[in-house]
């Protein structure tokens, strides 16, 4: 096998790792009711055990009805976050194959002939 398909064989094995120690480090160290809960969630309950007496600075202006509203609205925003960074991606890789494909030139171009 060459150098390249033992690389990608390395980077999958590593990402199936990442995943599967993130997977049975979240499984054993939380609340079973509380697994997939924000970073908010957790911050507002560290901030609550440090400070009792904290009061927040502002309230959130819209505030879903319901959990499945807020994770359309979440859905929505990855949505539109992964059509803005795909259209980046997609726009740079034609511009650098655009530039391998069109010819380079180094003076200026001939000056063409009148003709009768």
């Amino acid at each position: 096998m060459s150098r390249r398909t033992w690389t990608t064989i390395a980077l999958v094995a590593a990402l199936v790792l990442v995943f599967g120690v993130s997977f049975v480090v979240g499984g054993l160290h939380t609340n079973p009711d509380e697994r997939f809960v924000g970073t908010d969630s957790a911050a507002t309950a560290q901030i609550e055990a440090s400070h009792p007496g904290y009061v927040p600075w502002f309230e959130p202006f819209f505030q879903p009805e319901s959990g499945e509203v807020e994770s359309g609205l979440f859905a929505l925003q990855a949505a539109i976050g992964g059509t803005v960074l795909g259209f980046a991606i997609g726009a740079l890789w034609g511009r650098r194959r655009g530039e391998a494909v069109a010819p380079v030139t180094t003076g200026p171009a001939p000056a063409s002939e009148p003709t009768d």
